[in-house]
């Protein structure tokens, strides 16, 4: 039941193809739906030529990879979760790249990081599939939180917030080049890039599916978008495209390097990932048609043959129980119709011909042989696919390959035919798309039209002998010489290890965690209050006494019963401070209560006034029956003779200090008050919105009791459910505390005994 999954991306896979291709439908076309009009948000989609390949790579290979979930999954535990959490994965994925508005963009690009977290950490029992879910979580989120970011200054400086908009007429200045970077540290962790890809290989514990369906088409895809999104419009800034290009190439090199390294033939494909991502991104950056071309290509190619190689990867495991190349053996003999299938799409990613992988690569080339610097982006280009070849051929070779010193792998005499099947589907059509250099050119020029190139080029297998040719031919002469020197490349040192690098940076930002809070959070009140009060007068103090004047027509009050009740209200909070007793203090708190609500029942607002006597009188019971667990004085006098308990010293130190920010601080409050209420001129939209339609809409005639009950509903649930929650917390507290004191409280030891008992066990002493 879990292939069902693949209905929904098949139908939308169909859907797209006759609609923008078979139908002659593939001029941009946008639709835009209200959201938050009020506030300019809307959330608009567009599709484009770079939006449709991605569609169809996203529903396509979704669909593919679903189906084979149905075969890989059946009869574990989790699948139908797993199903059910890639078709939603599928669903963000189409609408990220899709959508045409900032808002949408962010939303779309942070549910697929939820997703993927789901995906990888699966049900959560596993503790290395959690950790690594986190991993790729943080450092996800926290790159798109960048992202938002730089892309919100970017809707700022252009003047609007839609992509298209934005690209089309491209901000400069110092401020839009510091939003590219925040944009850029976005999309280089989703896609992870150099120095931001650990999490990528670490997401390796996740099913063969999903690993599947994040390296091919969705999330890791996702930072290579957004850089060809913006590249038509950013191209020609040197900032935007010297990061990308340093990054990438980065990430090719070091990738391929650590791909060849490797044992596992997953994780060989995940640095390839990694690898193949960085050329991508170095194509879709440069700005030029050429390598747009190359680069489109290449994103079509690396899906179709980076899906089939990790289906190819989880069949060869789940029939065999390993992916380590040092213990596979006679796969290809005895699976020859898998074998196939894997070599023709390790055969793209190698770029051989005749594949699509091939002319993608050949038109890479192409792109960079002007001379200058593309001469040297030409040559970190080759060194990667050297490289590429060379973890291509192991990858072949491990996975397939009879050898003499490793038993031969267990394979049934009657392979299961389903990930054959799904292997087969990609991997032939990166095959029969070879020989379509032509529809596939006309498919994505539009977009890459967009930029500026002499060459005039068309994708196809044979352009002629050629120099893009001759580095092709070079490339791949070296990559074999490379792969059969792999034991001696696996003799180098390794590079810098990313995973040390992320568990020490988390770890550092841990304790600095620690470290601030324990310097912060010192557990006193009054110093919490203090901190806020001083923050108070140091930040809008200034402002109000700087700006802001009384108003002539200001009165001291409304009613004459006011004053009253205002006196009531001083001499209760003054009462307050200077009462020695407990019981006084609750009634001086009472009193000021009262008088508040008495205030409420001035101004009409029966029903305030009516909560605010409830809650006064519960708070004063509630009082009065906890006060009697505690002596009568907040102090015992000094010298009485008698142990002291809470003894509290008569002049404690800043103590002046305190009772001056206290003063201060509310003698601002409430000027603040006065000087902001006095200045208020006409209502404002939302208090006159309030005022038309709340007997209306609600049926009351007390505006408040509708803005409470009705308008803002779901904020007054939420605030009760944050009460039941700390009432649930300290009810829990309470009765856990209770039996630990039942529990270990001997009947000899007193009271100091049995809390360095309990104080020990909370240390992790053992107990006696």
């Amino acid at each position: 039941m879990a292939a069902v999954g693949a209905v929904p991306p098949a139908a939308a896979f169909v859907w797209l193809a006759v609609a923008h291709l078979g139908l002659g439908g593939a001029e941009s076309a946008s639709v835009t739906l209200p959201w938050a009009s009020p506030l300019g948000i809307e959330l608009s989609f567009r599709i484009d030529a770079l939006s449709l390949v991605m569609a169809l790579l996203v529903t396509g290979i979704g669909a593919v990879v679903l189906a084979y979930q149905g075969w890989y999954g059946h009869g574990e535990r989790g699948t139908t979760r797993d199903t059910v959490v890639l078709v939603v994965f599928a669903a963000a994925m189409l609408g990220l790249v899709l959508a045409d508005d900032i808002i949408g963009l962010y939303l779309f690009w942070e549910l697929t990081t939820l997703c993927s977290f789901l995906l990888i950490g699966g049900p959560g029992r596993s503790n290395d599939r959690r950790r690594h879910a986190v991993q790729a979580l943080l450092m996800t989120t926290l790159g798109g939180f960048a992202m938002l970011l730089g892309l919100i200054m970017l809707g700022e400086a252009a003047g609007t917030w839609r992509l298209s908009g934005i690209v089309a007429a491209a901000p400069t200045g110092a401020a839009v080049d510091v939003a590219l970077v925040l944009v850029l540290v976005g999309a280089l962790a989703k896609s992870a890039q150099l120095p931001l890809h650990s999490w990528l290989p670490a997401a390796m514990v996740a099913p063969t599916p999903v690993s599947a369906y994040l390296h091919a088409a969705a999330m890791v895809k996702a930072g290579v978008y957004l850089v060809a999104r913006l590249a038509p419009g950013f191209a020609s800034n040197p900032l935007f495209v010297t990061v990308v290009t340093v990054a990438g190439l980065a990430s090719l090199l070091v990738g391929g390097y650590r791909a060849l390294r490797t044992d596992d033939l997953k994780l060989l494909l995940a640095y390839g990932t990694i690898s193949q991502l960085g050329l991508l991104m170095v194509l879709l950056c440069w700005g030029t048609r050429t390598a747009a071309i190359a680069g489109m290509a290449l994103l079509i190619a690396h899906a179709l043959f980076k899906s089939a190689l990790f289906l190819t990867v989880g069949a060869v495991e789940k029939v065999t129980g390993t992916r380590s190349v040092r213990e596979l053996s006679g796969v290809g003999r005895r699976w020859p119709s898998l074998a196939v299938g894997g070599v023709l799409a390790a055969a793209s990613m190698a770029g051989l011909p005749p594949m699509l992988g091939f002319i993608a690569k050949e038109a890479a080339f192409k792109a960079f042989l002007k001379g200058g610097l593309d001469v040297v982006v030409l040559v970190g280009i080759a060194l990667g696919t050297v490289l590429t070849v060379a973890y291509s051929a192991r990858f072949v070779w491990g996975a397939f390959a009879t050898k003499p010193d490793v038993e031969g792998a267990d394979v049934p005499g009657t392979p299961p035919w389903q990930p054959v099947l799904a292997v087969a589907l990609p991997a032939v059509l990166g095959v029969v798309l070879a020989f379509a250099g032509k529809p596939l050119t006309a498919v994505v020029d539009p977009y890459a039209s967009a930029l500026p190139d002499s060459y005039g080029y068309v994708l196809k297998l044979w352009h002629g002998l050629t120099p893009a040719l001759g580095v092709s031919a070079l490339v791949l002469a070296t990559g074999y010489l490379l792969y059969r020197a792999t034991p001696l490349v696996r003799r180098l040192p390794r590079l810098l290890d990313a995973h040390h690098g992320y568990a020490r940076t988390v770890h550092g930002f841990d304790a600095l965690a620690r470290a601030v809070t324990g310097r912060t959070q010192v557990g006193s009140l009054p110093v919490y209050l203090g901190v806020i009060l001083v923050t108070v007068l140091a930040v809008p103090a200034a402002s109000l006494a700087t700006g802001t004047s009384v108003d002539g027509a200001l009165r001291a009050w409304d009613v004459w019963v006011q004053l009253p009740l205002a006196v009531i209200i001083v001499f209760g909070c003054a009462g307050v401070l200077i009462a020695r007793r407990r019981l006084t203090a609750v009634l001086c708190v009472g009193s000021a209560g009262y008088a508040i609500g008495a205030l409420f029942v001035v101004h009409g607002a029966i029903d305030l006034a009516l909560a605010q006597f409830l809650v006064e009188t519960l708070t004063l019971v509630v009082f009065v029956l906890v006060l009697r667990q505690f002596p009568a004085a907040f102090a015992r006098e000094r010298g009485s003779g008698t142990r002291r308990e809470e003894e509290i010293p008569r002049h404690p130190p800043f103590r002046w200090l305190k009772a001056t920010i206290a003063v201060v601080g509310g003698v601002v409050v409430a000027g603040g008050a006065v000087l902001l209420s006095s200045h208020r001129g006409t209502s404002a939209e939302a208090s006159a919105y309030y005022l038309r339609h709340a007997k209306d809409d609600t049926g009351a005639s007390n505006v408040v009791t509708a803005i409470l009950v009705d308008y803002r509903a779901l904020d007054t649930i939420g605030e009760i459910s944050v009460l039941v929650a700390a009432v649930a917390g300290a009810a829990g507290l309470i009765l856990a505390a209770t039996r630990a004191v039942r529990h270990f409280e001997p009947p000899e030891r007193g009271t100091d005994g049995l809390m360095d008992h309990v104080d020990g066990e909370a240390d992790g002493e053992q107990r006696t």
